[in-house]
């Protein structure tokens, strides 16, 4: 999967307005430093673009520890390493860390498979710290790479599946419902039962942040579209509910209905030593404890990956991270916010790219936006207590229709029928089982339609190819056979071999099928060779016809009958 496509797919923006944004390249020569240097030289930016990310994610993090069934000071203990601890350690410059939406499901569902409860909590802290030790090992053996190999296709399906969770498990905190959801597909038989529970007053405050949400991207009066669209959706219902100080009653339509704060607003401790929990190991020999650590290592690395991919896409200056490095970072951040009872920590595509838009130069910018978080706790926890918990709600089921949205499922369809095939049978199974049973099912299934289109067994894990150097820096790629997601690696290692500045051929003269994920790929290379002064020339690809009007789309070798 390619950063590109991973920016328009993993933008699960809950403002909405990033996806319009235009950050204009930087002169190369105005590279920022880093380190001290780079600290002194770019305060003024990094402060402001800091105070700009925190405001963002403070309302966020709160929401998504909320979803995934832990309290909502993890998700700000999280953030906050993220922001002061991995910032100084990644290989990235403008990345944000701290929690993400993408975590939300295998998180909860580590809970509930461990207990459930304090007990269940406290048991995936552990899986969390778990989870870390392996990112971090992952990262110091450079294997990072490999989580851009996986088929674009799943990789979205994922995605969706995860929207559509998010959606599903909000709708009754949406509703002011006490009725829980505990596997997806209960809702379509539940759905009655939440609507007849419904909280009139509590669905007007979640209407309201939706609506917020929605229009923000659209206002054109700065003032106010200069506070974060999640801000606005926290000081709105804070204000919509600040009569809430004891349990009220009302009546509508001849219902009595019951408001009762500790059941509607955030809970935080006032006395900071409860802010913090401790991993409990005693179920590290139990076999599903360790699925949990697959599903938390697998989602929080290729997330990682890509989103990091993503920004260096969007950086002004055209840095490269350093993937493994951020990795390692991220494990061992996320084994410190285990640690101290905090959830994974992530490289967050969306924070990022608001960071990047308020003029963010340094990793310091990271650094402030966790340092505020930390001020704001220490200094005015009391004012988190005002949040509706339906605010929050509002905010994730924002966060989880961009990630499932219907232009998710006609883009997918664009590339053709089998990729609609893969994506939808990819989200059946996450919904009806798990993800990480989704995801590798989706790979299978791949797998299966690129044998039935006539790729032989040989060729799924090794591609033929070989490069030749030419007169006058040319470089000439000839590949034959297959080349599919899962042999790409072959074709990467010999990619990364040519020195950029010179004319490449890629020839496809022998090529008997490729498939979308690595079309994209090739299609990225080029874009990243010809900015660096080189050139790129596809040879043959005419020849393979396309099983779609996409310009990415699959492409085979017609038999001649």
């Amino acid at each position: 999967m390619t950063a590109r496509e991973t920016w328009e797919f993993i933008q699960a923006s809950v403002t909405g307005q990033f996806k319009a944004i235009t950050i204009p390249d930087a002169p190369e020569r105005a590279v920022p430093s880093d380190g001290f240097l780079g600290l002194i030289q770019n305060f003024r930016y990094d402060i402001v673009s800091g105070f700009i990310v925190f405001l963002i994610a403070l309302p966020l993090s709160l929401g998504i520890a909320m979803a995934s069934g832990l309290p909502p000071v993890a998700g700000l203990v999280s953030a906050a390493i993220g922001g002061v601890v991995v910032s100084q350690l990644s290989g990235s410059f403008v990345t944000i860390n701290g929690p993400a939406a993408g975590l939300i499901v295998v998180v909860i569902s580590a809970c509930e498979a461990l207990g459930g409860g304090s007990r269940g909590y406290h048991a995936t802290l552990s899986a969390i710290v778990v989870s870390g030790f392996i990112l971090f090992l992952l990262g110091r053996m450079r294997s990072a790479e490999i989580g851009k190999y996986f088929p674009a296709t799943v990789v979205h399906a994922m995605l969706a599946s995860i929207g559509i969770v998010i959606i599903i498990k909000q709708l009754p905190t949406f509703l002011g419902s006490q009725i829980k959801i505990r596997e997806p597909l209960e809702i379509f038989h539940q759905l009655p039962h939440l609507l007849s529970d419904l909280n009139p007053f509590i669905l007007l405050v979640s209407l309201v942040s939706l609506i917020i949400l929605i229009i923000h991207p659209h206002i054109r009066f700065a003032p106010l579209k200069a506070i974060p669209a999640p801000l606005w959706v926290v000081l709105t219902a804070s204000l919509m509910t600040a009569f809430l100080t004891d349990t009220k009653t009302y009546e509508l339509l001849g219902h009595t209905f019951r408001l009762v704060p500790d059941k509607l607003l955030v809970r935080v401790p006032s006395d900071l030593s409860h802010c913090f929990a401790f991993p409990d190991f005693s179920a590290i020999r139990m076999p599903r404890f360790w699925l949990c650590v697959l599903s938390i290592s697998f989602v929080q690395s290729v997330e990682t990956v890509l989103s990091c991919a993503a920004v260096d896409k969007l950086d002004p200056f055209k840095r490269k991270a350093n993937l493994s490095k951020d990795l390692c970072a991220v494990g061992l951040g996320s084994m410190v916010s285990a640690g101290l009872g905090g959830l994974p920590v992530i490289a967050e595509i969306v924070r990022s790219t608001a960071n990047i838009a308020s003029g963010a130069r340094t990793r310091f910018s990271n650094f402030y936006h966790g340092l505020f978080l930390c001020l704001f706790v220490a200094l005015a926890s009391a004012l988190l207590n005002k949040i509706p918990l339906a605010a929050l709600a509002a905010l994730l089921i924002f966060t989880g229709f961009r990630l499932a949205s219907p232009k998710v499922f006609k883009e997918t369809h664009s590339i053709g029928y089998e990729q609609t095939v893969i994506f939808v049978s990819t989200i059946f199974v996450t919904l009806a089982t798990d993800l990480l049973i989704g995801v590798f099912s989706g790979i299978a299934l791949k797998l299966l339609l690129h044998l039935f289109r006539g790729v032989k067994p040989s060729e799924l894990f090794k591609a033929t190819a070989y490069l030749e150097d030419g007169a006058e820096g040319d470089h000439y790629l000839h590949m034959d056979g297959a080349i599919v997601f899962s042999n790409y690696f072959c074709i990467k290692n010999l990619l990364d071999q040519i020195k950029t500045g010179g004319q490449v051929f890629i020839d496809f003269s022998a090529t008997t099928f490729i498939d979308h994920t690595v079309m994209e790929h090739l299609a990225e290379f080029r874009q990243d060779y010809e900015h660096e002064g080189g050139k790129v020339c596809f040879v043959a690809l005419e020849k393979l016809s396309s099983v779609s009007d996409h310009p990415q789309g699959s492409r085979r070798l017609e038999r001649k009958r």
